[in-house]
């Protein structure tokens, strides 16, 4: 009897312990409390308010409603198919998204574009992309840079989805949880947390909240992560403090905001922000009255 009860106290144990490292997982700094729903909706507006809604991400935004209109409570005003690749004024394919995300990596939104756009006009399916020689994808993306690499993860990306599904198509994607969709892309070569995150949240109307260099800049400079974050775990810390509803809209326009605004962030070593009479930055009392100014 006696050992029945122990074993059924190590059992106990075990799973509080389980329990446990998942949580601390999934939020790395629990005690730190900051990004707040109300500091997170302010920003958004005040955001909003400087830049409007970022033409760029016009189209996901209006995708994201019609998909799932009931999911988005907070807008500003308050069967699988094949896949060809994307044409203007057609919904992207899953597909289509995750070689987007990646040719964006490491050069310029105008690159990155470039090089898809060559590479839709040189192959027009994605059975004649695998069917290539690799020298030939390279040449058709190297205006986005880093051409070989690039040119090799897409390889594999066919190559793994042909033997595996038999057919080159992610919209089953569609029909999984976040965090098989996560295991299921990290799979392929190439394909990190970030590009991850950025299908999830414009090509799968997830709610999620990737973090590229913009992100991550301004989100230390309002103190929303503490001063030793690195990338990852301000993913994930952000990820659990934002409310989802406002995900979409705050990603998109820190993320604009990060390219257009030289006051918020800190350039160099030792340099320190300054406001400017002529353009103030909406978010500089958020960074003065943080720790990380």
């Amino acid at each position: 009897m006696q050992k029945s009860h122990k074993r059924k106290r190590l059992q106990l144990q075990h799973s509080s312990s389980v329990e446990g490292e998942a949580q601390t997982k999934q939020e790395p700094y629990p005690t730190h409390t900051r990004p707040t729903p109300e500091e997170c909706r302010a920003i958004r507006d005040d955001l909003l308010a400087l830049h409007g809604f970022p033409q760029e991400f016009v189209k996901y935004r209006n995708q994201r409603l019609n998909r799932k209109p009931t999911a988005e409570s907070d807008p500003f005003s308050d069967g699988v198919k094949s896949e060809p690749l994307d044409d203007d004024g057609l919904d992207e394919s899953v597909l289509d998204g995750l070689v987007k995300t990646l040719l964006s990596q490491n050069t310029t939104e105008v690159n990155s574009l470039k090089a898809f756009a060559s590479l839709k006009s040189e192959f027009p399916t994605w059975e004649d992309v695998l069917a290539a020689e690799q020298k030939c994808i390279e040449n058709a993306i190297r205006c986005g840079g880093l051409a070989p690499t690039k040119a090799s993860c897409i390889k594999n990306i066919l190559s793994c989805l042909h033997q595996s599904k038999g057919k080159l198509c992610l919209e089953y994607l569609r029909d999984l949880s976040i965090d098989e969709i996560k295991a299921e892309l990290s799979r392929f070569k190439g394909i990190g947390p970030k590009t991850v995150a950025c299908v999830l949240m414009f090509h799968l109307e997830q709610d999620d909240f990737p973090v590229d260099t913009h992100v991550f800049e301004i989100s230390k400079a309002m103190g929303w992560i503490p001063a030793m974050a690195d990338r990852n775990k301000t993913y994930l810390h952000l990820n659990q403090r934002i409310p989802n509803e406002l995900k979409f809209d705050l990603n998109c326009l820190l993320y604009t905001h990060g390219k257009k605004c030289r006051n918020c962030i800190k350039k160099g070593g030792n340099q320190k922000r300054k406001e400017s009479q002529d353009n103030p930055c909406p978010l500089w009392n958020y960074c003065k009255n943080s720790d990380m100014r």
